[in-house]
């Protein structure tokens, strides 16, 4: 153990966090799953005696409406927590391996699931609820001990967070780290057991690159440019249009998953953009500026980068594009017309602006699409299920939605991340408790000496004779395939049924 003695050493707020999160580990603190469900259910406390601080702390950051607030960011988290508590005694029991072969036919093997140690968790300005105790809920399941760092562009919510966090879980296991990119990297060169990233694939292998130094696993949720691909005989296209729009309007366009440029034909582009002049207006009444149901954008540099996007396109600006300085809102905008070299079509928009890139037909939208990086999700719209499975089979993606926008996120077991630059590793579900946990392969056998003569012809010296049992022992057989469990099951099924069969015969005799 670890002592400061020195008048003329104070160690940084993250190397002490550090440290006392590592001593909490070794102490297996976090091993007992009863601790495990308390700190999540104080967690969940936490939201729930706190909604209205979050609310206010995420009005003055994004000027998030109620409605986003509570729906993506306080209830998304709750929902986790309850789907955790609910799995999390399943979790932890050891996972058996029922087909083991004749060589390992008497032992057991199983799998058994370990917390990493302390890991370190970056959270994202955009949700910056969710993106950080969405991951901070995988690792508590876990079993881990755990160091936040919330996003400082997001700065009410980062304090609030820094505020709360400390009076509700434990205060040797879990830490909140404030500052800026300096803090980031300082902690970052800390040899923890993982990270979880949320963040730009820029930064994503910045923070790659760093933890290499240590080895340890590296999850990044990173973001990309999502297609929309809508295919001409497509029914109700106001349906599609009003989904589209919805999703690029959530959160003023900044969400990982937002839609991010437009595929169709000619045809259908007409009909998108005057379909959406009606549809935007109902949405949008009396403009952005001053709309409850719209956020504004994050700060001045992401403002600044959004209206250099619009001013500098190729295309034609067919809605919006009016932007507000003192409010920092950029009404909804569509350009038509854009060309693959635009630069609006070389990076994640991030924000309200919706390009469309017309395309002749199937074919070339999956060509333009498989030209560029491997997107964290795509959206389909097409009633034919020959074209969806086509985009299924032909490209590649973090996941795909068809027929709508976002709602795959709402899936608690469908596995969120990216591939490629999109993002390595998934979590939500089932799938957090395995990302912040190491599978590790147990064998165990017994000293009996039958099963010791059975195997001894590993040994040396070596022989013809062991030779052939030995080959026998390590091939595949048909002992292989068997699920002794299961096949037991059912046997005892049909003895059960037998003998049930025979006492109501007799009964009835």
């Amino acid at each position: 153990r670890i002592k400061y003695v020195s008048f003329f050493f104070f160690p940084f707020e993250s190397e002490q966090a550090l440290l006392k999160a590592r001593e909490a580990f070794h102490r297996n603190v976090t091993k007992d799953v009863k601790f495990r469900i308390q700190q999540l259910k104080q967690l969940y406390k936490c939201l729930n005696e706190n909604t209205d601080q979050f609310v206010t702390a995420l009005k003055a950051d994004l000027r998030k409406p109620l409605l986003e607030t509570i729906i993506t960011e306080i209830n998304f988290v709750k929902k986790d927590i309850e789907y955790q508590l609910d799995h999390i005694n399943s979790y932890v029991k050891p996972k058996y391996i029922r087909k083991k072969g004749i060589a390992s036919f008497f032992d057991a093997a199983y799998i058994k699931y370990d917390p990493y140690g302390v890991v370190l968790i970056f959270g994202a300005w955009n949700y910056p609820v969710q993106v950080a105790l969405c991951p901070l809920v995988g690792a508590i399941v876990a079993g881990n001990c755990a160091i936040l760092k919330p996003s400082e562009i997001a700065s009410n919510t980062e304090k609030l967070l820094a505020d709360l966090i400390p009076k509700y879980l434990d205060k040797d296991c879990y830490h909140v780290i404030t500052g800026g990119p300096e803090e980031a990297t300082r902690i970052l060169n800390e040899k923890f057991d993982m990270v979880f990233f949320t963040g730009s694939p820029q930064i994503g292998k910045i923070v790659y690159q760093t933890a290499s130094k240590h080895l340890i696993p590296v999850v990044l949720e990173l973001g990309g440019k999502s297609p929309v691909y809508i295919d001409d005989n497509v029914s109700n296209l106001e349906t599609v249009v009003r989904r589209i729009l919805w999703a690029k309007t959530m959160n003023a366009g900044q969400i990982c998953i937002a839609p991010d440029y437009l595929l169709c034909s000619n045809d259908v582009k007409d009909k998108f953009v005057s379909l959406a002049t009606k549809i935007l207006k109902e949405f949008f009444e009396n403009g952005v500026k001053d709309s409850d149901s719209y956020c504004k954008i994050i700060n001045e540099k992401n403002f600044d980068r959004l209206n250099k996007l619009i001013s500098s396109s190729s295309g034609k600006v067919v809605i919006g594009g009016d932007s507000d300085r003192d409010s920092l809102t950029i009404s909804p905008t569509i350009i038509a017309d854009v060309d693959s070299s635009d630069p609006i079509m070389r990076e994640e928009i991030f924000g309200p602006i919706l390009p469309i890139f017309t395309v002749d037909g199937v074919d070339e939208a999956i060509e333009f699409i498989r030209r560029g990086e491997k997107p964290l999700t795509m959206y389909i719209f097409s009633n034919k299920k020959k074209i969806v499975d086509k985009f299924q089979n032909e490209t590649s993606s973090g996941s795909i939605c068809i027929n709508d926008c976002l709602l795959q996120m709402s899936v608690e077991d469908l596995p969120f991340g990216g591939v490629g630059n999109s993002g390595i590793g998934k979590y939500h579900g089932h799938h957090s408790f395995e990302c912040f946990s190491h599978p590790k392969s147990v064998l165990s056998r017994n000293l009996n000496p039958i099963l010791e003569y059975l195997s001894n012809s590993r040994y040396p010296p070596f022989n013809g004779s062991k030779l052939l049992r030995m080959k026998m022992v390590t091939s595949r057989t048909v002992v292989d395939k068997i699920d002794f469990h299961e096949a037991f099951k059912y046997l005892l099924t049909f003895i059960l049924g037998s003998l049930a069969t025979v006492l109501i015969y007799s009964l009835l005799s």
